[in-house]
């Protein structure tokens, strides 16, 4: 079945910077979407970036400008690059993915597949 397994997350002090992988296995759609969410103790869940097929990307208010969204279709690997990190961007990150509909949203909803998710921790 599809496997979603993420890496990279971890401790790292306000303004400092983190990368997160996603490897993602057996996952096969004619329009695939892929994304970033995370969810913070006593908060819902809440989307943070996509990216589809031709490497359009949508990303929340929140993290424009500071965080990235890329993918690697060789290794079969989802990124998430998070720089100038404040304590608001501590939550868990999960990987997320959909087969067709519109990419832009981040809805997690509308996302099938899902990892486990990293911890992502900021202190001041």
């Amino acid at each position: 079945q599809v496997q979603l397994v993420e890496s990279g997350g971890g401790s790292v002090q306000v303004g400092g910077s983190l990368r997160l992988a996603c490897e993602v296995s057996r996952f096969t759609a004619s329009n695939p979407c892929m994304g970033w969410f995370r969810q913070a103790p006593g908060k819902e869940r809440e989307g943070v970036a996509t990216i589809d097929s031709v490497d359009s990307s949508a990303y929340a208010n929140s993290v424009k400008g500071r965080f990235t969204i890329s993918q690697d279709y060789s290794k079969n690997t989802l990124y998430l690059q998070m720089n100038s990190l404040k304590p608001e961007d501590t939550a868990m990150y999960y990987c997320a993915a959909r087969g067709g509909g519109r990419c832009y949203e981040l809805n997690p909803e509308y996302f099938e597949y899902w990892g486990q998710g990293t911890q992502v921790t900021v202190s001041s």
